[in-house]
């Protein structure tokens, strides 16, 4: 790997495998299983690391039909999941994991065009599954990001398939073009294709806090935070974070909760302070039916099928 310019400083550490560029250090830990840091132009974007995520915070129609007893193994798997394997290539070439005392055997003066890091995850539901994110950083920093789960028999239907990024600081604002509005898989019709700036971090309002703000069809979002944790900046700048699908649309939601924080909630005055801004990107969401809001489940169309494969795309760039 010859040290040339544009290239990545590969750092590789005990527990870490850092990559640098002029204007960003990411870190991705063995130890935690995904990416810990994604320090870009000074300012730190990641809270935890990105894991993948399958709860929403169930609806009032969720609830009239029951589909938390059916599916809320789910709930548990969003919480807790296991990284049960990582692998590292460098130029497209696989090395074993260089974890200490591997990681030994470099110089430390290592760079590269291109990074790619994988995750494979296994659920706790049963039966078990897997899911695998792989990262590939390239040289000017941008980031892509692969998210398949692999599915399988005897799993009931999933509320949500994505990855769930928790950055440090509420953010101020997001811009992204999509549909207009709350939308769903199956309430789409009145959304109109456009660009949208949304202030702050809004939760709906509804009586029971519950899923919301999900926006289908986005071609790309953008997160701004101005906030950061580190006391000795005084005047932070207002930065973002861009997030594009490849390929095919994806979904989002960003607020200033987890689906945990919205499921425990019976009452908008029971959230806790706003403090971290989760975007959850989504490469799958289940529809919301209300046909009866009494029992009735939502359209085999606009359910998520957990036996069979799902598998989305999207690219990080500042």
């Amino acid at each position: 790997m010859a040290n040339t310019n544009k290239r990545l400083a590969v750092i590789f550490g005990d527990v870490t495998l850092g990559l640098k560029g002029p204007d960003f250090h990411y870190l991705f830990s063995y130890q935690t299983g995904g990416p810990e840091s994604l320090r870009i132009q000074g300012k730190e974007w990641l809270y935890r690391s990105p894991k993948p995520t399958f709860w929403r915070a169930t609806t009032d129609n969720d609830r009239g039909n029951q589909f938390p007893l059916k599916s809320g193994m789910w709930l548990a798997a969003d919480q807790f999941i296991a990284c049960q394997s990582i692998t590292v290539a460098i130029d497209g070439q696989t090395i074993p994991l260089p974890i200490a005392p591997e990681n030994n055997r470099y110089s430390g003066q290592e760079t590269a065009q291109e990074v790619t890091v994988t995750y494979i995850y296994q659920t706790i539901t049963t039966p078990q599954t897997t899911v695998e994110v792989s990262y590939t950083i390239q040289a000017s920093g941008k980031i892509r990001v692969a998210v398949t789960y692999h599915g399988q028999a005897g799993l009931p239907s999933l509320p949500v398939f994505g990855l769930r990024f928790v950055m440090p600081t509420p953010a101020t604002r997001f811009i992204y073009q999509g549909l207009s509005g709350e939308t769903y898989p199956d309430r789409m019709a009145g959304g109109m294709a456009g660009e949208y700036e949304v202030t702050g971090l809004p939760v709906t309002p509804y009586l029971v806090p519950q899923d919301c703000g999900v926006h289908m069809a986005t071609d790309w979002v953008t997160i701004y935070r101005q906030a950061v944790l580190d006391n000795r900046l005084r005047e932070p700048v207002e930065t973002g974070l861009k997030f594009k699908a490849v390929d095919q649309p994806f979904a989002f939601s960003c607020l200033p909760y987890t689906a945990e924080e919205l499921e425990n909630a019976t009452h908008h005055s029971e959230l806790p302070a706003p403090h971290r801004t989760v975007l959850n990107l989504l490469g799958a969401v289940r529809g919301v039916g209300g046909i009866d809001s009494w029992g009735s489940d939502v359209e085999a169309a606009y359910q998520i099928d957990a036996t069979q494969d799902h598998h989305f795309e999207f690219e990080i760039s500042f």
